[in-house]
């Protein structure tokens, strides 16, 4: 892995630890909004959402469209592709894991069974 990407993907982890940006990425999953459309809802100043989507920005999640005053914000969902590969990795790890404790438990139900007879 280059230093680049891991440190995309630090910006990335890094942002999304914090409930309020996620919120707001699950928001943006429908579709663009504005910085007032995205502020509803959340009990917290304009310029408190301003400096999450800033945070969001930095780790490249989000892109901002200005037309006049009014600033546009769009999920850039390719972005969260490192981060979903990085999870995949440690999901087939313990579906492994998993699939294995499940063999070792029928094994153990036939094993029972076969004895109760």
């Amino acid at each position: 892995m280059t230093t680049n990407k891991k440190n995309g993907l630090d910006q990335i982890f890094m942002a999304l630890a914090d409930q309020t940006r996620r919120d707001l990425v699950h928001k943006l999953a429908l579709s663009e909004l504005t910085i007032n459309e995205l502020a509803s809802g959340f009990d917290m100043s304009l310029a408190a959402i301003s400096k999450h989507i800033k945070v969001l920005e930095k780790a490249k999640l989000v892109k901002r469209r200005v037309v006049g005053r009014v600033h546009h914000i769009n999920l850039a969902p390719e972005q969260l592709t490192a981060a979903l590969d990085w999870i995949s990795i440690y999901r087939n790890f313990w579906e492994k894991r998993l699939y294995l404790l499940t063999d070792i438990i029928d094994e153990n139900d036939k094993n029972e069974n076969k004895s109760e007879k």
